[in-house]
């Protein structure tokens, strides 16, 4: 007999990074300007993670944390937020990471990073739980883990068990440049892994960056697009999100970017933002892309029918929209009241 339980719902683990935030109290000055600092607890796989959790979803977190206050602090704010935390290491020779965000007056964020190195950096294949990813009916991950061994292979190897265990692969490159040896660096690790994904979210800035073109448009975005993804999404902030499913046709040519595309896309298109008072943009696309992985975990096929879609890419917008309306990230990820409450009043 089937039952409505917890177990029930179809897992998604989140594999990568959890940090503590201090961002200002007082946002548009520099860090030695601000008066004092807010803690809150981030790292875009852990919010992504606590963002589906928060909608109602069934959510983990793979990663690595210091065996330190901060550390059992934040698998503590894991675990009260429904959040499976069996994937969870701690380090006893490496801190937990911190991050110091400034917030400039219109929001956006500015990072400077203490790990050197951080727990997260030292998690190894052989401390990977197998069993929880091979569980996951949507594995998703970013690229932080990308930048150092032994995390690097550990984010290899959890990949290759959540594909063979047949799992939805969603990345979300999270651009972090002050992390990476060089600009050059991480644009080649990001991309590494870019034709193993089946959903992929990037912002505009990434896009920019990975493409090396300033044009914000469909014929800049499907140079990212590979044969085997489902959805590619960009991020716009205030302007949106564009979205892009399977290409029925595709003609590579001789770069290693661009790919020339006529109009045989299934669907594309554009799904408008909701405007609030923004206050810090800090989480908002992990709550995009969480509620979005929340609402297509059970039933994929809305991906190849757009009315549907459109109504979940409106969904996760709101999602988006309602976290930068507080500071920090964790804290500011909405609940399902929040969200219908937005839904309704914009109708």
């Amino acid at each position: 007999m089937a039952s409505n339980g917890e177990n029930d719902k179809s897992l998604i683990v989140s594999f990568g990074e959890m940090l503590i935030d201090f961002v200002p109290t007082v946002s548009g000055v520099s860090l030695a300007e601000a008066p004092g600092f807010l803690k809150a607890p981030g790292g875009a796989p852990a919010n992504v993670a606590i963002a589906v959790a928060r909608l109602g979803g069934k959510a983990a977190f793979v990663g690595k944390l210091g065996d330190d206050e901060f550390g059992h602090m934040l698998a503590g704010i894991l675990k009260e937020n429904d959040v499976i935390a069996s994937g969870i290491n701690f380090d006893k020779g490496a801190r937990t990471a911190l991050a110091f965000v400034t917030l400039r007056a219109d929001g956006e964020r500015e990072f400077m990073f203490y790990r050197n190195p951080s727990a997260d950096m030292l998690l190894r294949p052989e401390e990977l739980n197998l069993e929880l990813i091979r569980s996951a009916k949507v594995f998703h991950y970013g690229s932080i883990s990308l930048i150092v061994e032994p995390c690097r292979s550990a984010h290899l190897e959890a990949m290759r068990v959540a594909k063979r265990a047949g799992a939805l692969l969603s990345y979300d490159p999270n651009l972090r440049l002050p992390l990476w040896p060089s600009a050059e660096e991480a644009r080649e690790q990001i991309l590494k892994i870019w034709d193993e994904a089946d959903v992929i979210k990037v912002s505009d800035v990434e896009l920019e960056f990975l493409t090396g073109s300033d044009k914000i448009d469909d014929e800049t975005a499907l140079t990212l697009w590979r044969p085997n993804f489902k959805l590619l999404l960009v991020t716009l902030g205030e302007n949106g999100c564009k979205y892009y499913t399977k290409l029925l046709f595709y003609l590579p040519t001789t770069h290693r970017l661009k790919v020339r595309v006529t109009s045989f896309l299934a669907f594309h298109g554009t799904v408008d933002a909701f405007h609030v008072k923004t206050i810090d943009t800090t989480g908002a696309g992990d709550s995009f892309i969480g509620a979005l992985l929340c609402k297509i975990v059970d039933d994929q096929s809305v991906l190849e029918d757009e009315p549907k879609l459109r109504e979940i890419l409106r969904f996760a917008n709101a999602c988006g929209a309602i976290t930068t309306t507080k500071k920090g990230a964790i804290p500011a990820l909405p609940s399902p009241d929040e969200v219908h409450k937005l839904l309704n009043a914009e109708k």
